[in-house]
């Protein structure tokens, strides 16, 4: 990435795909500051004009409370993303709804957030289990899905409309990293093909192959709060300081994507 010197800012406690982004930083020459509390580190402040642009990769609680004070814009998919995809590539019912509609439910159902992890994702014997409105907001959205279940997923980073890295993170729903298989990566291409106007120019999208050999798309995530697991660092790092970076280098296509 060339232009002014970059900075990218890490959380207090580092994930294993966290310190192995730092090191892919450090072999870049950005000056990398980790902090040690939920709030802007010292030293560190939006750019002016010469001064290092900023960056961060980190969960969405630090992610929040630092990117405004350093003019930083957050990318991720809009939270009914996967819901509006043709069901040609989810190979399930996908809704994006109110929590407190969700409430109705009287079958199992994967329930989520669509960008962060304030409910839990998980199989719920029906809505009954839910947190409930004392915990949240009845309004907040949540996905809704058909209970689906993977043979084998796979992380695709994306950046400019094609896949720039990839790597297998489970197999029969347990942590197993490896390469990305070439399938899931034509899988990847194809749903670019159909749905990359609706992504963000940076950003990561989890597929999986089911016992059938049938091919879904899991869920989007942001970038910037992903884990690399067994991706090229480098073009992870990549794909990181595009969906996290400077408001000023905001393209016009990404500034309907901003969190």
């Amino acid at each position: 990435m060339t232009g002014p010197p970059r900075t990218l800012v890490l959380p207090p406690r580092l994930t294993a795909s966290a310190r192995t982004l730092r090191a892919a930083a450090l072999r870049r020459r950005l000056h990398v500051v980790e902090a040690t509390a939920l709030a802007v580190p010292d030293g560190v402040a939006a750019p002016g004009d010469g001064e290092a642009a900023v960056h961060l990769h980190a969960g969405p609680s630090f992610a929040d409370a630092v990117a405004p004070a350093l003019g930083i814009a957050l990318l991720e998919a809009p939270p009914d993303w996967l819901a509006r995809l043709p069901r040609a590539v989810t190979r399930r019912d996908v809704r994006a709804m109110p929590i407190g509609d969700a409430y109705g439910l009287r079958r199992p159902a994967f329930v989520k957030s669509p960008n962060d992890k304030g409910i839990p994702a998980l199989v719920y014997a029906d809505g009954s289990r839910l947190p409930g409105p004392d915990a949240v907001d009845p309004a907040t959205v949540v996905l809704v899905s058909d209970v689906m279940t993977f043979a084998a997923e796979y992380r695709l980073h994306l950046l400019d409309g094609s896949v720039h890295t990839a790597g297998q993170y489970a197999e029969t729903g347990r942590l197993r990293l490896g390469p990305a298989h070439g399938d899931a990566l034509a899988f990847g291409r194809d749903v670019l093909a159909a749905a990359a106007d609706s992504l963000p120019s940076a950003v990561v999208v989890d597929v999986g192959r089911d016992d059938d050999g049938r091919w879904a798309v899991i869920e989007a995530n942001a970038a910037w709060a992903s884990g690399c697991y067994e991706a090229d660092p480098e073009r992870a790092l990549d794909t990181v300081l595009r969906s996290a970076g400077p408001r000023t280098e905001l393209s016009p296509h990404d500034r309907e994507f901003l969190r």
